[in-house]
């Protein structure tokens, strides 16, 4: 085997290695975007979701409409039926993150004690979990009211609306707080980029 044979083959191992190193030390986590209905949760997490796939991340968005069909059939709106959801969300975006996905969650999961758990859980697991208060202030919300629930509370024709007749227990002490109302969507991504820049996420 001549020198430069061995040459190639050393350089080939190391891509090799390389490439495993990267496997291995694969870094996913869950970001969960809270806060009132039309907050702007949804709008943020499929902005970041496109930024994150452009950088070759790979991304889920667990859209929260869609877990209520396809996960949480049959669950209702009650306290124990809310979190009963928000823990199914959990325990799917741990698995996912586990596996290095970045998964996005814009759900609202209004109680503290649901989001504590769902992030204990991803604690006991080792795997990140980044919570993110979408706070833009209910009268914001309601013009905007992007699935009409605010304007249908409002002409009694639903009721236990978040934020309005039902609680909503903002987080006290999110990773970080957007306030939506007073930035772009492109702004809110990319402040949400940098926090997980920051911690090592990405």
């Amino acid at each position: 085997m001549t020198a430069t044979q061995d040459a190639q083959d050393a350089q080939d191992q190391g891509t090799q290695d390389s490439q495993e190193t990267q496997e291995n030390h694969v870094t996913g986590a869950t970001i969960w975007l809270t806060g009132l209905p039309s907050a702007g949760k949804t709008t943020i997490a499929y902005e970041l979701a496109g930024r994150l796939r452009g950088e070759g991340h790979r991304v889920e968005v667990l859209d929260g409409d869609e877990i209520r069909e396809f996960l949480s059939a049959g669950l209702g709106f009650s306290r124990e039926d809310r979190h009963t959801n928000v823990q199914r969300i959990g325990f799917v975006a741990e698995l996912l993150a586990s596996q290095g996905v970045q998964v996005l969650v814009p759900v609202i999961a209004p109680y503290a004690d649901s989001r504590e758990a769902v992030r204990k859980r991803h604690a006991a697991e080792g795997t990140a979990f980044v919570e993110v208060h979408v706070a833009t202030p209910v009268e914001v919300c309601s013009v905007r009211d992007v699935k009409g629930l605010y304007a249908k509370q409002a002409a009694g024709e639903i009721s236990g609306l978040t934020g309005v007749d039902d609680p909503y227990e903002a987080p006290e002490t999110p990773d970080l707080r957007i306030e939506s109302q007073n930035q772009t969507v492109q702004e809110s991504a990319a402040q949400l980029h940098a926090l997980l820049t920051e911690r090592g996420v990405l």
